[in-house]
């Protein structure tokens, strides 16, 4: 006979499973369409399994007509310099934040919550034209240090940060280390879960971004992920849709690896946020 906790572990295994059913199948229909050939791209009725595989030829074609593992590189390239960035700004302001009295601290993290409310795409226009001005469009540099300072990354480490006792930061001034050297020798390490947490976030946010890239790069060899993906249209023959869900597989599939590899640390992590 089942435990009432038993029995109420099966109600929310049945209430969460047809929302990640609902959630996962656009990702099992990309994978699909990603093996089919083009002539059976909408002919075929609507199965997991394609009857005539053409994955090899989709993703060889993803991987061949277009640089998409300099795409990929881009990706990386870009998303690492934005999250190192973000943490070597992020990190000093959350320990202020945190663990120093003086004036005006409440109205700074008061000013990190309204920037918290501000979108990203407000800021395209003038973000444009500063670049523009200072010669920076077309280059890494216009890709990364728009997101140089994350308000999200403030607000975590400094929710993270507050948690760590004042005990530990007194004894490591009486040992002799530097405000700078608590902050990434003690500070951040502590707090390695929300860090890890907010680093799969920023990756995730800039690794999907396409708004900014299409706005600030015009140099194929700089496009990124997801700016490569475009480059499969073709007004005049259509869209190759075999080899364009083939390279979205490809781009998500690091994404996923990342996420499942760490889930734990990653939602205990955003309990910092609450």
């Amino acid at each position: 006979m089942r435990t009432p906790g038993a029995r109420s572990g099966i109600a929310r295994h049945l209430l969460l499973a047809p929302t990640a059913i609902f959630a996962a199948a656009p990702f099992l229909w990309m994978v699909t369409l990603s093996l089919r050939s083009g002539p059976e791209m909408f002919t075929e009725p609507l199965r997991l399994i394609p009857t005539n595989l053409a994955g090899l030829e989709n993703y060889g074609t993803a991987l061949r007509e277009v640089p998409m593992l300099r795409f990929l590189a881009n990706g990386v390239i870009v998303c690492g310099g934005i999250l190192a960035l973000q943490l070597l700004t992020s990190a000093p302001c959350a320990y202020a934040l945190a663990k120093h009295q003086f004036r005006g601290r409440g109205a700074l993290f008061t000013t990190v919550i309204i920037a918290l409310m501000i979108p990203p795409q407000i800021l395209t226009i003038p973000l444009f034209v500063g670049l523009y001005s200072a010669g920076l469009l077309d280059s890494y540099a216009a890709l990364i240090l728009p997101s140089a300072v994350s308000p999200f990354a403030i607000f975590l480490l400094t929710q993270a940060f507050r948690t760590i006792p004042d005990d530990l930061v007194h004894a490591a001034r009486l040992d002799g280390l530097s405000e700078l050297s608590i902050v990434w020798r003690i500070m951040v390490p502590a707090a390695a879960p929300a860090v890890l947490a907010f680093s799969i976030l920023s990756i995730v946010a800039h690794w999907n971004d396409l708004l900014w890239p299409l706005i600030a790069i015009q140099d194929r060899n700089l496009a990124t992920p997801p700016l490569g993906v475009l480059l499969f249209r073709n007004q005049e023959a259509g869209d190759e849709y075999g080899p364009l869900m083939a390279s979205a597989v490809l781009i998500v599939a690091p994404l996923i690896v990342a996420f499942l590899a760490a889930q734990k640390r990653f939602i205990k992590g955003l309990t910092y946020a609450t």
